[in-house]
């Protein structure tokens, strides 16, 4: 089971690396990698567990999170009452919209410790294309706080940071032609 101890942070380089490509069918070791990781942040939704084995809660993980560079990523998340809860190797954004959105409150990542408050700017709506468990190609059309957590774990694969979206100099300016999204 991973936990926090996994968990690389901010400022370790893997962090900032381009994640590799995952052969497809994906190896066992790396199916069960993806496991683990959908695993940790399901357990770190239940205030139970998250108690029981200090996990951090968290919505989505990518594989370079736990010091692996590929490209996988979990994602947990409840929007509108409705749970998507998705393990993917090779996720990939295959189209977005024009317009813009942001969390109102910020984001947050597991591997970045401190607060670093500001508007993160990302698409409204995306289309996601990436290979399930199962060896299925999935293809999700995502819009609201889904969209964002798929954002900003495939920017993980990518060595990119929340943060380095946010404005330096007035990291609350508002964002034009964007929804702001209340979690």
């Amino acid at each position: 089971m991973l936990s926090m101890k996994d968990i690389i942070r901010d400022g370790h380089p893997t962090l900032r690396q381009i994640a590799s490509e995952v052969s497809i069918p994906p190896s066992e070791g790396d199916q069960q990698i993806l496991k683990d990781m959908l695993e940790y942040v399901r357990n770190s939704q239940s205030p139970e567990l998250a108690s029981r084995y200090g996990l951090r809660p968290g919505i989505g993980l990518a594989a370079p999170q736990i010091n692996i560079p590929k490209r996988m990523i979990a994602v947990h998340v409840t929007d509108n009452n409705e749970l998507l809860s998705y393990a993917l190797f090779n996720p990939k954004i295959v189209s977005h919209s024009v317009q813009r959105s942001y969390l109102a409150a910020g984001e947050g990542c597991l591997s970045v410790d401190e607060s670093i408050p500001g508007f993160v700017p990302r698409y409204a709506k995306v289309t996601v294309k990436g290979t399930d468990l199962e060896g299925k190609e999935v293809k999700l059309r995502l819009k609201g706080l889904p969209a964002i957590v798929f954002q900003h774990e495939i920017d993980h694969l990518n060595g990119i940071m929340f943060y380095d979206h946010i404005n330096k100099q007035n990291p609350f300016l508002p964002i034009e032609n964007a929804i702001a999204i209340e979690r």
